[in-house]
């Protein structure tokens, strides 16, 4: 899916997983920008008795045909094990995420699966509150989910697309935001949002005749 100009977003699916009864996908995402190829989250790549009961199906990055040599950069939306389970694949390359989320990945109980977090080689870049991480992508922070919860922001020119992981995890927490996270992104006024969990992307409903 292309966002305007010359960044393009595609989603690629990583697993599903089993929640309130019926499965939920799992999508991690590549921006591809002119001067760095940048993956956001990077899904599970093994199974782990701490996620059993979501009987996780995996599709790890490292089985299928992407190339993980051309990734430069990765950010994590937050750092929940579903989305930071692939991140030793990338050991060396710098991993963009909230200091307050890596702080509560370190700290709390029960909050993902450590292990994974702190995979050998996995080299963190901490960032405090919005970052331009390249010409027209941006890290916005958008707590919710989770206290250091991110969105990645992509401008080029028209209305922004934005990747938001699990700044809503279905469209209806879109529709009638809630979180600080939430309304941030409502605010950007986004022609769309891409989710980890969700096939498609979130786009603003249209405003019906006779509605204001």
């Amino acid at each position: 899916m292309n966002a305007p100009g010359s960044i393009t977003v595609t989603p690629v699916f990583v697993a599903d997983l089993l929640a309130e009864g019926e499965r939920m996908p799992v999508y991690v995402h590549v921006i591809d920008h002119p001067d760095a190829r940048v993956l956001v989250d990077t899904g599970m790549t093994e199974l782990h008795p701490a996620a059993a009961d979501l009987d996780p199906r995996l599709r790890p990055l490292s089985k299928q045909s992407f190339d993980l040599a051309g990734i430069d950069i990765v950010v994590n939306t937050h750092l929940q094990f579903d989305h930071c389970g692939g991140n030793h694949l990338f050991a060396g390359r710098p991993i963009y995420v909230q200091r307050r989320e890596l702080d509560d990945a370190r700290s709390e109980d029960d909050y993902t699966i450590r292990e994974w977090v702190e995979a050998p080689g996995v080299r963190y870049v901490p960032v405090d509150g919005e970052f331009e991480l390249l010409p027209g992508l941006r890290l916005v922070p958008a707590p919710g989910h989770t206290r250091g919860m991110q969105v990645i922001v992509v401008e080029t020119g028209g209305r922004p697309v934005v990747v938001g992981g699990d700044v809503a995890v279905w469209f209806g927490e879109l529709d009638e935001p809630q979180t600080a996270g939430q309304l941030r992104v409502r605010a950007l006024d986004p022609e769309m949002v891409w989710l980890a969990h969700e096939h498609e992307p979130w786009r603003p409903r249209a405003i019906r005749p006779g509605e204001r």
